[in-house]
């Protein structure tokens, strides 16, 4: 089947803050940066993901399938993971109405590959100890309450608990049943678990059948959760489309395939592996942008809305784009910042990028039906090549070396007059023109970085002639302390070297 999945996710934070080292720059090199927000990934979670998945149809039209997954880290087992909130994310999400009661009571579990170890030895160990105090009450009263019944009980009889949910219902089942070889649970009703007596024999039959709730590959399945549908998008092969998608990348390999690699080129590796073909619509829209020269879009949506209105030159002969009949959420309702709409934006924003590429290649706007492969071939120059935001540099090609940046050139600023000035008032001091990254050089001396050229000669030009401020490009030639300390001693040597020369000529012979 002709497809392409687009993704998105909403995380609990983005960049941790602290400690101050942490903050990714401009001055980072690829190393630096993965480093970096390889700190911030362990710290922070995924909290929604959603998938659009985009068939090619007949008829000149695409058929989408748009669905949103609330997840919540496992808590079962040696299985406890720690993860960090940031404030001003969670008011983000708050603002675009995200419902954290699903987040925290309905989430999905997930694993990656060493949780799923962790878990597997502790079933073979029997290891289902709850983690926190409320829980431990909860289970100890249950086996208090069954223990007290089974005493009493013939065989056939049956009890109730009641208020049970997901884990907490699985781990009462396997600790009963660790704990009295004479009974036998069933959930039943959503948060009830109805235990019955038997003998040994009936509890050995029932334990060797396949439909046991607690039999160990159904306790991973259900444990893994949506690690499930992470390995069928792995499987299928099928080309992984998202937007600005590297932190989506960086998520994906720790929460649902391995803990990330010390190596920034082995995460390549491993997501290269995991997905030959990638496509991110940020690299795409740079250039769609700057041949068609569209009014600026800031956010997905209104990219969206400038590719669907009559800016498009292609908008008409576009391929229409429907919703399955199950998934009719997103006809009417605009619901940006919710995963699963803006991964269905996403591959929308794709196939109009592709087409509006591939009739203007073709000298043709008309309606045709163009076939899958070619709206592949028309974006294979984009594949793998993944945007970052703030970085050194400023794609990740997945599938070969790193491409050079086109940044703007490094500038040196000398100060004159204010010797106890740090990077903070530097940043201040330039933020009315544009945003800069400072790094100390050595002094008063510091080193200025921005991404936009118009922003590096805003700098020059406002500057120029300044008493206190001087800028100009550096040079590492002649600016770098390294060099300048090179050339001093190299100077002092080639000095000592020549007044020893002289004074040796002047010296008679006869001495």
């Amino acid at each position: 089947m002709k497809s392409v999945t687009a993704i998105d996710m909403e995380f609990t934070g983005l960049h941790s803050v602290l400690p101050h080292n942490l903050k990714p720059s401009l001055f980072d090199s690829a190393d630096d940066w993965y480093r970096k927000v390889k700190s911030s990934i362990q710290k922070f979670t995924v909290c929604q993901i959603g998938l659009s998945i985009f068939f090619k149809q007949k008829s000149n039209r695409f058929l989408s399938y748009s669905y949103n997954f609330y997840l919540f880290p496992l808590t079962f087992g040696s299985v406890d993971s720690e993860f960090s909130i940031q404030a001003t994310s969670i008011q983000f999400l708050n603002e675009f109405g995200f419902d954290f009661n699903k987040f925290m009571k309905d989430g999905i579990s997930y694993l990656n590959e060493e949780q799923e170890e962790r878990l597997k030895k502790d079933m073979l160990t029997g290891n289902w100890c709850p983690h926190s105090a409320s829980e431990k009450d909860k289970l100890k009263e249950a086996i208090i309450a069954v223990t007290c019944w089974e005493a009493t009980a013939g065989e056939g009889d049956s009890m109730r608990l009641y208020n049970l949910r997901g884990f907490q219902m699985l781990m009462a089942q396997m600790v009963l049943r660790q704990a009295l070889p004479d009974v036998w649970t069933v959930a039943v009703e959503g948060n009830e678990l109805l235990v019955r007596k038997v003998n040994r024999q009936r509890r050995q039959q029932l334990e060797n059948s396949s439909l046991d709730p607690c039999n160990r590959n159904r306790v991973l399945l259900l444990a893994r959760g949506f690690t499930n549908i992470f390995q069928s998008i792995v499987g299928a092969k099928k080309p992984l489309v998202g937007h600005n998608m590297l932190m989506d990348l960086l998520h994906l390999h720790h929460k649902f395939y391995r803990p990330l690699p010390d190596s920034y080129s082995e995460f390549k590796k491993n997501i290269h592996t995991l997905f030959p073909v990638l496509i991110d619509t940020k690299m795409l829209m740079r250039s769609v942008w700057k041949e068609f020269q569209f009014p600026h879009a800031a956010t997905l949506l209104e990219i969206f809305d400038v590719l669907s209105s009559d800016m498009n030159p292609a908008s008409p002969s576009c391929p229409l784009i429907e919703h399955a009949t199950d998934c009719r959420k997103y006809v009417k309702n605009r619901c940006p910042h919710e995963a699963a709409y803006d991964a269905f934006l996403c591959g929308s924003v794709l196939i109009h990028m592709t087409h509006l590429l591939l009739v203007t290649g073709q000298g043709e706007t008309e309606e045709l039906e163009r076939s899958y492969s070619q709206y592949v071939k028309i974006a294979s120059k984009y594949i793998n090549q993944v945007n970052v935001i703030h970085a050194g540099f400023s794609c990740v090609n997945f599938s070969g070396p790193d491409p050079c940046s086109h940044r703007p050139p490094t500038l040196l600023l000398t100060v004159r007059g204010w010797p106890d000035v740090d990077e903070e008032q530097i940043y201040r001091a330039f933020l009315s023109i544009c945003r800069v990254d400072v790094k100390r050089l050595r002094g008063t001396q510091f080193l200025l970085l921005t991404t936009k050229f118009k922003g590096a000669r805003a700098m020059q030009k406002e500057y120029k002639g300044h008493p206190n401020f001087q800028l100009c490009a550096y040079r590492y030639w002649r600016h770098s302390p390294l060099v300048c300390c090179v050339f001093s001693v190299c100077s002092v040597i080639l000095a000592w070297s020549a007044v020893a020369f002289i004074l040796g000529k002047s010296v008679p012979h006869h001495l």
